[in-house]
């Protein structure tokens, strides 16, 4: 598989993996042969969001150590309960330091976790949506897209792009409906294809990447999290996964993998302009 994408990467400008967090501790370990397998894979690119403020400087020094590396910058819903209000300042002034620094491409990972129900109902819920509406218009401001965590949030997350004005971006992960995916679309936003994809009982994800124009898709791994299907369980996902992402959306799709990776890259850099660097 290494040459085949090898040569697309050459052709076409290569695999996107647009949602990976490479900074995770589960990499400590051999970051450097994982980032060696994801460029034999063919990846060019490698989008790595920050999940709280004690990990910004992370994020954004080994986006800087790597050619492939872009980063985005954000608390993520599921941090929200150990941030402080001022946290929020801090996202801020942090994208605002950085803003004309290339590799800052986005705000994220914010949104909005509905699934874990310790943090989905009351005061915690109301403090997730306080968060997301503050950072979203921290993206507005700075002119980033965002990266969404949506997790049985959907109709929240729309409720308030539509209300405060989207700046669009990337849905990460995305398993809503039909009629929730096109309203993402319409308000700029592309959806997340991952691990999840690969498995064949998960019948709306398949129906969505199948169906939908790759204009409206883009790849990613949530590595170190979301293992492919050909994965053990439990197993870490790294970003060179993405290329098996790929050949498993052109064999759903019945097309090339070539198609794919040209289509979806492109589509990467559209939603997220910045990424119009990658190599």
């Amino acid at each position: 598989m290494g040459d085949l994408f090898n040569q697309v990467k050459l052709t076409f400008g290569g695999l996107y993996d647009t949602h990976c967090h490479l900074d995770a501790t589960e990499f400590d370990a051999d970051r450097q042969e994982v980032i060696e397998r994801a460029r034999q894979a063919g990846v060019s690119a490698i989008l790595i969001p920050a999940v709280e403020v004690a990990n910004f400087r992370r994020v954004r020094d080994l986006a800087h150590s790597l050619p492939e590396g872009f980063y985005a910058i954000g608390i993520h819903p599921m941090y929200v309960h150990k941030a402080r209000d001022e946290d929020l300042d801090l996202v801020q002034a942090f994208v605002a330091e950085h803003l004309d620094d290339p590799k800052l491409v986005a705000i994220g990972e914010i949104g909005l976790d509905f699934f874990v129900q310790d943090i989905a109902r009351g005061s915690a819920r109301d403090r997730q949506i306080l968060f997301y509406r503050r950072q979203l218009e921290i993206a507005r401001q700075m002119s980033l897209p965002v990266l969404l965590h949506v997790r049985k949030s959907q109709d929240e997350l729309l409720k308030w792009l539509r209300r405060e004005g989207s700046p669009g971006g990337i849905a990460h992960a995305f398993n809503g409906s039909h009629q929730q995916a096109m309203q993402f679309i319409e308000q700029g936003f592309a959806l997340g294809i991952g691990g999840a994809m690969t498995f064949a009982r998960a019948l709306q994800i398949r129906r969505l990447a199948s169906e939908l124009d790759l204009s409206s898709l883009v790849l990613e791994t949530d590595a170190p999290d979301i293992a492919p299907a050909w994965f053990e369980r439990a197993q870490r996902n790294e970003p060179g996964e993405v290329a098996g992402v790929a050949r498993a959306l052109a064999e759903l799709r019945g097309c090339d993998v070539k198609t794919v990776v040209l289509k979806t890259a492109a589509t990467a850099r559209r939603v997220v302009g910045r990424l119009r660097t990658a190599n």
